[in-house]
């Protein structure tokens, strides 16, 4: 058994700092404009090998049956492609809310792939791992491309992006966000004018899903409302986490202990080199 196996792999949350929906494909699926930059906030995935070769989970979700989690898929997916016969047993130590924008699932897929990759030592290159993301989850590319980037079509066409580093002062609403609620809502505007990497650079931070988010879920208004009284707020992805940049750690603990008492509050650091990519460069 390689001893490194069961050492915890990071699966690091990350924000959407602008999020343009620009068309819709002919399959349903939205044509976007995003940046996504990641933070120290991260789920833990640890590996052991099982003797013979299934794939299983030692803590599955509740209410999700194993074989739809995206671990066990990531897992499947690698297995199929590579014809490898090894079995696993997968644990997911889950801090990451779900429904929160942070893109929980597809970190901890994309972990999966990662890690199994490097510890099975199947040599596949970073384009084999995003495509088998890519049938995943369209953001899983990014947190197995793990740079801060720039993301065009469904997420999936990355540039990447130096970007500051903030501490950041998220607050996690009491409701799950459903995504798939917010792109088929009536009143979403799908055909907003695309923009440009230097139009994000210049300062445009807008993320086209939150009027709807504010209609449909009003505590994502009250975070966002709430957040915005000690600075300028954000909401990431299709929400419900907002978040607000700080330019020192000791201001950002100063915000999240005023607000501490009413919400859910996370302090972390925006980092341009995902926590899973340090991983693999220690091993």
């Amino acid at each position: 058994m390689n001893p490194k196996a069961l050492e915890s792999w990071p699966a690091p949350a990350k924000l959407n700092l602008m999020l343009r929906v620009v068309g819709r494909r002919p399959d349903g699926y939205h044509l976007l404009q995003t940046v996504f930059q990641f933070v120290d906030l991260c789920d833990r995935i640890s590996f052991s090998w099982l003797e013979d070769d299934r794939v299983e989970l030692a803590n599955p979700l509740p209410g999700v049956p194993p074989e739809t989690d995206l671990t066990v898929r990531a897992a499947q997916s690698l297995r199929q492609f590579t014809g490898i016969r090894k079995g696993v047993r997968i644990s997911v130590d889950k801090q990451l809310p779900m429904g929160g924008g942070l893109g929980g699932g597809s970190s901890d897929a994309a972990t999966v792939l990662v890690g199994l990759n490097a510890l099975w030592q199947l040599g596949l290159k970073e384009q084999d791992l995003i495509g088998l993301g890519l049938r995943l989850g369209a953001d899983v590319p990014v947190f197995v491309k793990g740079v801060a980037a720039w993301a065009e079509g469904v997420g999936e066409e990355l540039t990447p992006l130096e970007l500051p580093e903030p501490w950041y002062v998220i607050v996690v609403p009491t409701c799950h966000v459903s995504t798939k609620e917010v792109f088929n809502a009536q009143d979403l505007t799908r055909n907003n004018p695309p923009a440009k990497i230097p139009d994000f650079l210049a300062g445009l931070r807008v993320n086209d899903c939150l009027p709807v988010v504010r209609r449909l879920f009003p505590p994502v208004d009250h975070a966002l409302c709430d957040l915005s009284r000690f600075g300028e707020a954000y909401m990431t992805g299709t929400g419900a986490c907002v978040y607000a940049p700080f330019g020192s750690e000791a201001e950002a603990r100063s915000v999240a202990a005023r607000l501490e008492q009413r919400w859910r509050v996370c302090v972390a650091r925006g980092k341009n080199r995902s926590p899973l990519l340090e991983k693999l460069g220690r091993l």
